[in-house]
């Protein structure tokens, strides 16, 4: 089935409506609009050194879909980019462990030393993590890939030199996406808090901070441990 790249105005409205006093209401579609209202309206307040856009979203993975295109700011060498893509099926998906799922791809261009070093995978893994974590983020069925790639370039791209770079593939479902139902029971361990916009946009906010950290800028939030320091 294709994806609905744009919710319409009708299920956004939908869904501004219903959670205007902030208590979750929506199921099935309506969560989706308004999953990816949230997500348009974050796009502001994305750090300023990642700049993020709309792109096409995959249209035979689920029956909705939305897609965000990411890269550095400033960055005409193509330095760090990223896309980070929303799914949702209502009928929901037993690997996803519900009826949303996130999926992140970064890359970025790095030093030779640092492509070499064996931690770097385990390193690229931990700015996911802690990015989440400083975020307040909250995911099910995390999985992905760290991989780094040595590209040698010979005869007349020679002169160009070679090039390092480290790709973090990887996929989530978010806590809230079995929560924006009218009957859901009241929050405890067993039932996190249900869908707010300000929860939905933190992923966003926290793929952000994964590119910047792979792109060695400087960390917004305490406790990660950006690459050294950029070269554009």
């Amino acid at each position: 089935m294709g994806a609905s790249l744009s919710p319409d105005a009708g299920a956004i409205g939908g869904a501004s409506a219903a959670f205007a006093g902030g208590a979750p209401a929506l199921t099935g579609p309506g969560v989706f609009a308004a999953a990816t209202a949230a997500l348009r309206d974050g796009l502001a307040a994305v750090r300023p050194e990642v700049t993020v856009r709309e792109t096409a979203a995959p249209s035979r993975v689920a029956p909705h879909a939305f897609a965000l295109a990411a890269s550095l700011t400033g960055d005409e060498d193509d330095t760090a980019s990223g896309r980070f893509v929303l799914l949702y099926d209502e009928a929901g998906h037993a690997a996803w462990e519900g009826s949303a799922r996130l999926v992140c791809y970064a890359r970025a261009t790095v030093e030779p030393e640092v492509a070499a070093d064996p931690m770097l995978p385990e390193v690229a893994w931990s700015w996911l993590v802690e990015a989440f974590a400083a975020h307040g983020v909250g995911v099910r069925a995390l999985g992905g890939t760290v991989t780094t790639t040595t590209s040698r370039r010979f005869g007349v791209l020679a002169p160009d030199g070679d090039s390092f770079d480290v790709e973090v593939r990887c996929s989530w479902s978010p806590a809230w996406a079995e929560t924006a139902s009218p009957g859901r029971p009241p929050a405890d361990e067993s039932h996190p808090p249900g869908w707010t916009a300000a929860g939905t946009s933190a992923h966003l906010h926290a793929f952000a901070d994964l590119l910047a950290a792979m792109a060695g800028l400087p960390p917004r939030l305490a406790g990660v441990v950006p690459l050294p320091g950029r070269r554009f």
